[in-house]
């Protein structure tokens, strides 16, 4: 079996990644591809990483040609709301680009690997309190760029399943976190405060935005195994949900946080980490993707910020090993 991981380099990417090559299946060769297409620190040592702008439609060829997967989990992609608002233009450029040159990259080489296409509960948008939990028949409002580039992505699986029978499946995962995701998501944003104001490199302040706001949180780690579920069990054509069916805060998250750390700490609010727009809750309806796999979330939420914020404390020692390392040689010359 080889697999290609789009985005390989990112949050789910990596640990998609790490999932694949501690399976059993020691016969699954794993590639990957991103932007440097330089392995990252936390990379297996066994994982193949190609360079790769997907967004040029001769680069998506050159990848699919050269790793000719038998399975592809399309996980490239701009993936930060806020960089959405600022800019819409090169989120949507990213996002749709880059997966129907993917698709067309399959196409031409004559190949049929499964396809997982990643949509997101940002899809659903504006849901209503008696939505809640949010079903895969929900309507689809988005109200962000961001969300709209998703609601591109999963209608162009679709439309490469209908038009070209593609064996594509479909995903909306909801909030996901863990260790490597991006500082400018809310969970390592607060957890890298935390590590940084207990090692004295901040005062003893975090600037939140609305603290109100519930979402539905998975550990990364439990994303990506159903990711593979999906992909080996799923119908094409169909779309799943992806998520635990509960619901925390955001104050629950950054109390839980606070509640782990050694230092006291106080909260301001920062009108410049509010959203132009915000939906007060968010939880799945992953019941269809039960019933086809069995899935369930296994890492509880706390151990998800703990592991996150034990993540963040260790970035917070190299960078201060590596500043008394400069340092003495700065002394030394």
């Amino acid at each position: 079996m080889r697999v290609l991981i789009t985005g390989v380099g990112g949050f789910a990417g990596s640990h998609l990644a790490d999932y694949l090559l501690a399976s059993p299946d020691s016969e699954t060769e794993v590639w990957g591809c991103d932007l440097s297409g330089k392995p990252r620190p936390y990379h297996p040592a066994e994982l193949k990483v190609l360079a790769a702008d997907l967004r040029d439609p001769e680069a998506a060829r050159a990848v699919v040609e050269q790793a000719r997967p038998d399975r592809i989990f399309h996980l490239a992609g701009q993936a930060f709301v806020g960089d959405s608002w600022a800019d819409p233009w090169p989120t949507l450029e990213t996002n749709l680009r880059s997966q129907v040159n993917l698709c067309e990259a399959v196409l031409a080489a004559g190949i049929e690997p499964r396809i997982l296409v990643l949509g997101s509960a940002e899809e659903y948008g504006r849901v209503a309190p008696e939505e809640l939990p949010v079903r895969e028949t929900c309507p689809l409002r988005p109200d962000s760029p961001y969300a709209l580039s998703k609601v591109g992505q999963d209608l162009l699986g679709l439309q490469y399943y209908l038009s070209h029978r593609l064996p594509i499946v479909r995903v909306r995962p909801f909030n996901h976190i863990g260790p490597r995701q991006n500082r400018k998501f809310v969970a390592p944003a607060f957890a890298s405060q935390v590590a940084a104001i207990e090692a004295g490199q901040q005062p003893p302040v975090i600037r939140v935005g609305n603290l109100g706001a519930r979402r539905d949180f998975t550990d990364v780690r439990d994303m990506v195994g159903a990711y593979t579920l999906a992909l080996e069990h799923g119908e094409p054509g169909e779309v799943y949900n992806l998520g635990s069916g509960r619901s925390w805060s955001i104050r629950d998250l950054l109390d839980t946080l606070l509640g782990l750390s050694r230092a006291k700490i106080t909260i301001e609010t920062d009108p410049a980490r509010l959203r132009p727009a915000d939906v007060a809750e968010m939880v799945c309806d992953a019941a269809r993707f039960r019933a086809r796999t069995g899935w369930a979330p296994r890492i509880s939420f706390e151990q998800t910020l703990r592991d996150l914020l034990d993540y963040e404390r260790g970035l917070v020692r190299t960078v201060e090993t590596e500043s008394r390392r400069r340092a003495s040689e700065v002394r030394r010359a």
